[in-house]
């Protein structure tokens, strides 16, 4: 068994080689990757994480190499683990909070003994945002309206000069660059919102905004913010909610999905029924997929409203419509 300990004045362990043969060698330590970069191409925090070869492989050209990048994901608060043959990645980060990129080498097959040998250590890189200025604007979120109408809110920060410009960008990856919002809108006279109508969003895709300012008093911090359209729906009211009573002992309720884009299976309804009986009244929520549902004549007096939200099959999450009208028997 011959053993190869790297020269005098090499970084790190380099590779331990066990040699049981010649022509027969397991490598049982490996370096972790060099000069790990993260590069914005001012994609509003899709960001691109690059990294080089370890030195101590760079003549080693018949082992397989795999890289394992651990990032921190900041919108889901957890890290996300990615194993690639490539050197470069693409990633979505919260540009608000610390970047945090780690990454490890591993090394396989004939080289390993048929696995995978994984650096004991890996290359770290902690990016922190820029903390100069006050916020330029807070509770950010979009909201798409029936599926049909994008409107995208903010407060302005209490701390913001008087004197402050506004301004909102977004980017995808079917756009080649950044775009300014179309068409801002106005609260006391002060941008406070942008409507999105009529630019087309691709569903199930990250869609990158960034809220700006500048003023002549000094730097403004952006806010940053990345969601998926389908999971900002808000449908409309229901229409039409009609009540018929049978015999005094059963209600038939029925009521439509409002028009336009909202597929109808993908809607969950919640019926609120109100119960009034000598003076006392009752209250409780009925949940279906249906858009008629019969119930028993409870009380005196019965009143219903219905409102929707897409379900968690289609989206993961809904905002909740208004209630309809009240109808009461």
């Amino acid at each position: 068994m011959l053993a190869f300990k790297p020269a005098q004045g090499t970084l790190l362990t380099v590779l331990l080689i066990i040699c049981m043969e010649a022509s027969q060698c397991t490598i049982l330590q490996v370096d972790p990757p060099e000069e790990i970069k993260i590069i914005d191409p001012g994609h509003l925090g899709r960001m691109e994480i690059t990294w080089t070869l370890p030195a101590s492989l760079i003549h080693i050209q018949e082992c397989p190499t795999l890289y394992q990048l651990e990032y921190f994901n900041a919108y889901m608060q957890r890290w996300d683990v990615i194993k690639t043959p490539h050197r470069t990645y693409s990633a979505q980060f919260d540009l608000m909070k610390d970047i945090q990129v780690r990454v490890y080498t591993l090394l396989g097959e004939h080289c390993a003994n048929n696995t995978w040998v994984k650096s004991q250590n890996y290359t770290e890189l902690v990016q922190k945002p820029p903390r100069e200025g006050p916020r330029a604007v807070n509770n950010f979120d979009c909201v798409f309206y029936n599926m049909e109408r994008l409107n995208c809110m903010w407060r302005n920060y209490h701390k913001l000069p008087s004197n402050a410009q506004i301004y909102l960008y977004y980017w995808h990856k079917e756009l080649e660059q950044i775009e300014e919002c179309p068409e801002y809108l106005f609260m006391n006279g002060v941008r406070s919102g942008c409507s999105l109508t009529g630019k087309p969003l691709p569903d199930f895709t990250d869609v990158n905004f960034c809220v700006n300012g500048s003023s002549p008093e000094g730097p403004l911090r952006p806010t940053y913010k990345s969601l998926q359209i389908q999971n900002n729906v808000k449908p409309d009211p229901a229409e039409k909610l009609t009540l018929q009573q049978d015999h005094d002992t059963q209600i038939k309720l029925h009521w439509k999905k409002p028009s336009g884009n909202v597929p109808e299976h993908c809607l969950i309804w919640e019926v609120e029924h109100t119960s009034k009986e000598s003076q006392k009244e009752h209250s409780e929520q009925i949940y279906t997929t249906h858009t008629s549902l019969i119930l028993p004549a409870v009380a005196e007096r019965n009143c219903f409203r219905v409102r929707s939200k897409l379900c968690k099959y289609c989206v993961a999450r809904s905002f909740w419509s208004e209630w309809s009208q009240q109808r009461c028997i």
